[in-house]
C-alpha cells in the first residue's frame, strides 16, 4: 500500500521545510486525498516518508491544527477535521458546497409547508400583507455531522409546491426558472442555546455563526430569505478581498 508521502507526491521547493510539508497536506485534504475524519499516520511514520524530522512534521501539524483543518484526540491520533470553509465569492447552495469539498449532504426537516407572509417577512421579501409563501425550516448535514439549522422563505410565486424542495432549495428554484441571481448577507458571531443547541449536537452556549441572506432575480425581486445557524467549531466563512476600487 502507498504511503501518504506517496500520494501526496513531490514537495514544494519555496519556504522553510515545514511549510512545504504543511502545503502539501493541506493541498491534500482541500482536493479530498484526505478526507474528513481521516487519521493521519503517526508523526515517525510520516517524518520517514516525507524524508524529514519529526520536530518538522510535528510543526507543520501544529499549523494546521491552528488553522482548523486537523484535530489531535487524546490517545488516538491526529484526524482531518470537519470544518468546511465557505467562500463568500460565489453565490452556491449548502449542498453545493458539501458536494464540492466531498462531503455529502443531507437534511432533516423541521418544517415544510405553506403559509402567509407574516409582518417581517412582509418587510423583508417586500410582498403585501396575505401574500403566500412557502417555509422551509431544517438541519443541514454534511455526512453525520449537523453542520447548520437554517429556516428559508419563499415566495408563493418562486415554487409550484412546498413538495418540489426534496434535497436542496437551489435546485428546485433552478428548476423552476428562479433561482438567485445575487444576494446579499449579514454575518455575526452568536451563542446557541437550548433545543438549537441539541439540533447541532453542541453544548449550550457553543459558539456560532448567525446568517441573514436575501437572494434576489434578475428583475430584482427577492426569491429568498434565509437564516441560518451554523457550528462555530465546523464551518468557516472566507472572503478574498481586494485593494481595486
Amino acid at each position: 500500500m502507498s504511503s501518504l508521502a506517496d500520494r501526496i507526491g513531490v514537495l514544494g521547493e519555496a519556504g522553510p521545510l515545514y511549510r512545504r510539508v504543511h502545503d502539501a497536506l493541506r493541498s491534500a485534504i482541500e482536493n479530498s486525498l484526505l478526507k474528513p475524519s481521516d487519521a493521519l499516520p503517526p508523526e515517525r511514520d510520516l517524518a520517514a516518508d516525507f524524508g524529514v524530522s519529526r520536530i518538522t512534521i510535528r510543526k507543520a501539524l501544529d499549523s494546521l491544527v491552528a488553522e482548523g483543518l486537523l484535530t489531535r484526540k487524546q490517545g488516538a491520533g491526529t484526524f482531518v477535521s470537519g470544518r468546511v470553509e465557505k467562500q463568500f465569492a460565489k453565490l452556491t447552495s449548502f449542498s453545493e458546497d458539501m458536494v464540492s469539498r466531498g462531503r455529502k449532504p443531507r437534511s432533516e426537516w423541521l418544517l415544510r409547508a405553506s403559509g402567509t407572509v407574516t409582518p417581517d417577512e412582509s418587510l423583508t421579501l417586500g410582498l403585501s400583507p396575505g401574500t403566500p409563501v412557502f417555509r422551509f425550516h431544517r438541519i443541514r448535514f454534511a455526512d453525520d455531522q449537523p453542520m447548520a439549522v437554517e429556516y428559508s422563505t419563499i415566495p408563493g410565486f418562486g415554487l409550484p409546491s412546498a413538495d418540489a424542495v426534496v434535497d436542496s432549495l437551489y435546485v428546485a428554484l433552478s428548476d423552476a426558472g428562479m433561482r438567485p441571481a445575487r444576494a446579499l448577507q449579514r454575518l455575526r458571531a452568536v451563542l446557541v442555546h437550548g433545543e438549537r443547541a441539541k439540533m447541532l449536537r453542541v453544548e449550550p452556549g457553543a459558539p456560532a455563526l448567525y446568517i441573514e441572506r436575501r437572494g434576489f432575480l434578475d428583475d430584482g425581486r427577492v426569491i429568498e430569505a434565509t437564516q441560518s445557524w451554523y457550528r462555530g467549531d465546523a464551518y468557516d466563512f472566507v472572503a478574498e478581498l481586494s485593494a481595486r476600487a
